[in-house]
């Protein structure tokens, strides 16, 4: 198959196709021919980040829209997966177009099956990666782990504060105080001069002072401790959870169970 341009190529390229979901596809900017008829067979849309990528799509199910551009059957995510085939090449080999027509699932002769061949010819299974180029016949499966680790931020913090609070306390103080009791001696030799010392009949007054013990209270400030802030490191456990995703394989159509 060559690439060409024909009155109908022309009015092919340029024009924007989109899917059958209303989803812009991209604009065609190459139309390839069949080798045999002459006639458009693949077209290359110009797709990706700000259309720098071109996907091949098959000319086969494009139709026109109200608007004068095409609608396609295959969904947007579909073309852009084609596998990559250089666009600016001169000639599809039979191996790129094979790819082509296994992605989206069309035969040679242009009707809708699986492209040549059984996926079971020679005893080995050939896979087909329909959302990049061909790997290899295995299909990777992939899920997510969690990491778990820690980190150190602030949780709160202590400080010390000194005030001053009033207290009553009660101490026993001993005190001695003076009180008067009455003496009475006889008269006798030893004491009869100061006994008549003085007038013999007369009217006197003896006066004694008492003394007393009192409490005096008074205070002083005396350092009895020293306190301080000591950190200790505690270990402990905490569970944690998170979202993960998994990958699942399943199979879609049918299988041949004597094979499995």
């Amino acid at each position: 198959m060559t690439s060409g341009t024909t009155r109908n190529t022309a009015e092919l390229i340029g024009c924007t196709v989109y899917d059958t979901n209303g989803d812009k596809v991209g604009s065609i900017a190459q139309v390839w021919l069949d080798d045999d008829t002459g006639q458009p067979e693949w077209v290359s849309v110009n797709t990706g980040l700000l259309g720098m990528k071109e996907s091949f799509l098959p000319v086969q199910g494009l139709s026109g829209r109200h608007d004068g551009n095409l609608e396609t059957p295959y969904d947007k995510d579909r073309v852009k997966s084609a596998p990559n085939v250089d666009p600016d090449g001169e000639h599809l080999d039979a191996s790129e177009e094979q790819r082509l027509y296994q992605h989206y699932e069309i035969s040679d002769g242009g009707t809708r099956g699986r492209a040549h061949g059984s996926p079971y010819d020679n005893d080995r299974t050939v896979g087909h990666d329909v959302s990049g180029p061909t790997t290899d016949d295995a299909m990777t499966r992939s899920e997510e782990r969690l990491r778990v680790g820690t980190e150190r931020r602030e949780a709160g913090r202590v400080r010390l504060r000194k005030y001053v609070v009033t207290e009553t306390e009660k101490v026993d103080v001993p005190v001695t105080r003076e009180q008067v009791r009455v003496e009475r001696e006889p008269i006798t030799d030893a004491n009869r001069g100061r006994a008549m010392s003085g007038p013999a009949i007369s009217e006197e007054e003896h006066e004694v002072t008492l003394h007393e013990e009192r409490p005096v209270v008074d205070t002083e400030a005396v350092p009895v401790e020293r306190v301080r802030l000591a950190k200790d490191t505690v270990a402990d456990r905490e569970t944690v959870a998170g979202e993960v995703r998994k990958e699942r394989i399943e199979t879609d159509g049918s299988i041949d169970e004597t094979r499995r």
